[in-house]
C-alpha cells in the first residue's frame, strides 16, 4: 500500500516533470541505496566480514545521494535512527543506560562512524560554498527578510504544517510558491497557527508512542500479543518485556544461535507498528530538516519536489495506521471499509497525478495553473513565454497583471521595458527602465538600455551619467552575477562608443581595457576589440590597431564589421610599405623591382605624393642607364 501510493502521489508530478526535478529523484535513489547498505550492516554486523563492506556502500551512497541534493546527507541519521530505535529496539531511556554499562560497542561504533562520516561530507560541503550560506532574493523568502522575530517566528513554524498539508490533500499544487503565495503570519491571532499547534501535537503523540517504554501488548504479523503469547491463532513471539533486563539485542536481526546456522528457514516476522512509526517518522521529519529554515535561510517558501524523499515516511505512516485500524476493528464490514478507504485514496492521488502531469506538458500550461497561488510570478513568466511566441498584446498583458498584484518586481519592470523597447515605445520603456533601477538599483542591464535610448536620442551627457553609474555598481548580493557583469561590460562598450564618436579616443581607449577588465568568461569581445582597434587607428597608431582587429577576427571570424575595418587598415599600411620597400631597392640599385614595388603602391593609392616624386626620380635614373621603364 505505501509503494502504491508513492508511486500515485502527485506531489512528485514536479520532481518527475521538471528537468531539475532531477536532483532531487537521483538523491533519493542513493538515499534508498544507502539505507538499504546499512540494514544489511545491520543485519550482518558481528558475524561476518562482509558487514564493513555494506557500511562502505552506505557512506558511499550517502556522498553520492548528497551530490545530487544536499539534504542526501540526512539518509546517515536516518539510519542512526533506524539502527538504535528500530533494529535494536532501544527506547530513550534506555540509550544512556547502554552506554554506561558499555553494552552493544558495536552499535555505538557504527553510529559513531556515521556521526563522523556526516559532519566530513558536510564539512566539504560548506567549504566548497566557501564557509557561508547561499544568498538569495528577498521574495524567494519573504519570512527570512522579516524584521519582526514574531513573525518569522510563526511563519517558520507554520511551514511545515503547509508541507504535510500537501502531502496529505495536494488538491492546489505550484510551479512556485514564492513571494506572497503564504501570506506572513504576523501575529499569535492568526488562526493558522491552530494548524500549527495541532501538527506539533500529532507530531509528539507520534514520536512518544513510537519512543515510549515497551508495553505489556504488541502486534506482529496482525495478530495482537501479550507477554510473550499469541491472543489467538497466531504464533507466539516474544514480548519486549525480555528486554527491559538484559542485554540490547537486534529485532529482526538473523543471528546464529545454538550452533544452527542464519540460512535455516525462519518465519518472516513483520516489524511492530511502533517500529515502523519511528522509521517512518524519521523518513518524513529528518530529510525536511534543512528545508525548515532552522539551520539557516533557505531560497524557497515550499518547494513540492524538495517533498520526494519525505514523501516515503509519509506514505509510510498513513499506511501503518491504516494497517493498525485493520487489525483493531473485528467486524468485517470495518476491516472492508478501511481497506476501500485507502484503496480510494490511491486512486484520487493517482487521478490528480495525470491531470498535474498535464500542467506540465509545456510552460504555457504550467505558468496558468500557478496563477491561482501565486499570480505574480506566474503571470510575469506567462509574459515571457507569449513574448517568445510573438503574441506582443498578451505578453503585455499578463506583465502588467503581474505588476498588478506585486508592482516593485524589478525583473518584471524590466521585461516590460524591454518589449516597449522593441516596439519603439520607448518613452514609455524609459518610464519602466525607471522604475526597474529604482526597485532594485544593482539591475544593470536596465541601466544598460536606458543609456542605449538616451545615446540614440541625442541626450549624449545623460546616456554618459547613465553609463558610468551602471560601471559602478559594485559586484556584491547579486542576483545573477554573469548577467551583471555582462551588462556592466555592454554598459562600458557604450560609453567607450559615446567617448568615440565625439572624438575623445584616449578616454574610449581608457574604458575599453576597464570593459576588458571586467568582462566575464560568457562575453562575446569581437565588438569590444574592433572598436578598441578604431580609437587605435583614429590616434595613428597602426599596430596597435592591427593587434585588436585581429584579435577581433580570433574571437570571431565572421565578424563583418572587423573584416571591413582591418580591410580600411590595410588599404592604409600596405601601400605605404611598398613604398618604402621601393625606396631600399632604389638606394641598392635594384632599379627595375624598385619601379615594380613603386607601381604596385600607386595602384593602391594613386594619389601619393611621395611613391609618384621617387617614381619619377627612379625613371630618370633607369633612363640615364638606359634601362628600359614602364613610361616607355
Amino acid at each position: 500500500m505505501a509503494g502504491l501510493m508513492f508511486a500515485s502521489h502527485p506531489i512528485h508530478t514536479e520532481a518527475v516533470a521538471g528537468i531539475v526535478g532531477r536532483a532531487d529523484v537521483g538523491a533519493s535513489l542513493f538515499f534508498l541505496l544507502s539505507l538499504l547498505c546499512y540494514i544489511k550492516h545491520c543485519s550482518t554486523r558481528g558475524y561476518s566480514a562482509r558487514t564493513w563492506g555494506w557500511f562502505l556502500g552506505t557512506g558511499l551512497c550517502a556522498g553520492c545521494s548528497m551530490l545530487w541534493k544536499e539534504h542526501g546527507v540526512t539518509v546517515l541519521a536516518v539510519s542512526a535512527v533506524y539502527d538504535v530505535f528500530v533494529f535494536h529496539r532501544l527506547k530513550m531511556k534506555q540509550i544512556l543506560p547502554a552506554i554506561y554499562k558499555r553494552k552493544n560497542l558495536s552499535l555505538f561504533l557504527s553510529v559513531s562512524l556515521l556521526t563522523f562520516w556526516g559532519t566530513s561530507l558536510l564539512g566539504a560541503r560548506l567549504y566548497w560554498m566557501g564557509n557561508k550560506p547561499p544568498s538569495f532574493s528577498n521574495s524567494d523568502n519573504p519570512a527570512a527578510d522579516s524584521d519582526s522575530l514574531l513573525a518569522r517566528a510563526l511563519t517558520f513554524f507554520y511551514l511545515p504544517t503547509k508541507n504535510l498539508w500537501l502531502l496529505l490533500c495536494p488538491d492546489t499544487l505550484s510551479f512556485d510558491w514564492s513571494m506572497d503565495a503564504v501570506p506572513l503570519l504576523k501575529t499569535i491571532c492568526d488562526w493558522r497557527n491552530l494548524h500549527t499547534v495541532a501538527f506539533y501535537t500529532g507530531l509528539l503523540l507520534l514520536a512518544y508512542y513510537g519512543l515510549k517504554s515497551p508495553s505489556l501488548e504488541r502486534e506482529y504479523n496482525g495478530k495482537a500479543v501479550t507477554n510473550g503469547k499469541q491472543n489467538a491463532n497466531g504464533h507466539s513471539c516474544h514480548s519486549d518485556v525480555e528486554y527491559r533486563n538484559s542485554e540490547i539485542k537486534p529485532s529482526f536481526a538473523s543471528k546464529a544461535e545454538n550452533g544452527i546456522k542464519n540460512n535455516v528457514s525462519q518465519t518472516t516476522q513483520l516489524p511492530s507498528t511502533e517500529n515502523i512509526v519511528v522509521l517512518s517518522l524519521s523518513l518524513l521529519v529528518i530529510p525536511f530538516l534543512p528545508a525548515t529554515n532552522l539551520f539557516f535561510y533557505v531560497g524557497f517558501v515550499i518547494a513540492e519536489r524538495v517533498l520526494y524523499i519525505p514523501s516515503m515516511g509519509f506514505c509510510l505512516l498513513i499506511t501503518v495506521g491504516a494497517r493498525a485500524l485493520y487489525v483493531k476493528v473485528q467486524k468485517r464490514f470495518l476491516k472492508s471499509l478501511i481497506f476501500y478507504a485507502t484503496a480510494t485514496l490511491i486512486v484520487f492521488y493517482g487521478l490528480k497525478t495525470v491531470i498535474r502531469n498535464g500542467d506540465w506538458q509545456n510552460e504555457e500550461m504550467l505558468y496558468r495553473s500557478g496563477i491561482k497561488v501565486n499570480p505574480a510570478k506566474a503571470w510575469g513568466n506567462l509574459g515571457n513565454v507569449l513574448k517568445s511566441q510573438s503574441k506582443i498584446s498578451e505578453a503585455e498583458s499578463a506583465y502588467r497583471n503581474a505588476l498588478y498584484h506585486r508592482s516593485n518586481m524589478a525583473d518584471m519592470l524590466y521585461n516590460l521595458g524591454l518589449l516597449l523597447q522593441e516596439n519603439s515605445r520607448f518613452a514609455e520603456a524609459l518610464h519602466y527602465y525607471k522604475l526597474a533601477i529604482g526597485s532594485r538599483p544593482t539591475l544593470a542591464s536596465a541601466y544598460l538600455n536606458t543609456g542605449i535610448i538616451l545615446m540614440n536620442q541625442g541626450k549624449t551627457e545623460e546616456a554618459r551619467r547613465t553609463f558610468l553609474k551602471c560601471s559602478e555598481i559594485p559586484d556584491e548580493n547579486l542576483k545573477d552575477p554573469h548577467a551583471h557583469k555582462s551588462s556592466v561590460t555592454s554598459c562600458l562598450y557604450n560609453l567607450g562608443k559615446l567617448y568615440h564618436e565625439q572624438g575623445h579616443y584616449e578616454e574610449a581607449l581608457t574604458v575599453y581595457k576597464e570593459a576588458i577588465q571586467k568582462m566575464p568568461r560568457q562575453f562575446a569581445p569581437q565588438s569590444l576589440y574592433n572598436m578598441m582597434g578604431e580609437a587605435y587607428m583614429r590616434m595613428s597608431k597602426l599596430p596597435e590597431a592591427e593587434h585588436w582587429y585581429m584579435e577581433s577576427l580570433r574571437s570571431k571570424t565572421d565578424h563583418i564589421p572587423a573584416h571591413l575595418t582591418y580591410g580600411k587598415l590595410l588599404a592604409l599600411t600596405y601601400p605605404a610599405a611598398l613604398m618604402n620597400l621601393g625606396a631600399i631597392l632604389h638606394l641598392n640599385g635594384r632599379l627595375q623591382k624598385a619601379e615594380a614595388n613603386y607601381l604596385r603602391a600607386l595602384q593602391l593609392k594613386p594619389d601619393d605624393v611621395i611613391t609618384q616624386s621617387n617614381l619619377r626620380k627612379l625613371w630618370n635614373i633607369m633612363e640615364k642607364q638606359g634601362l628600359k621603364t614602364s613610361k616607355t
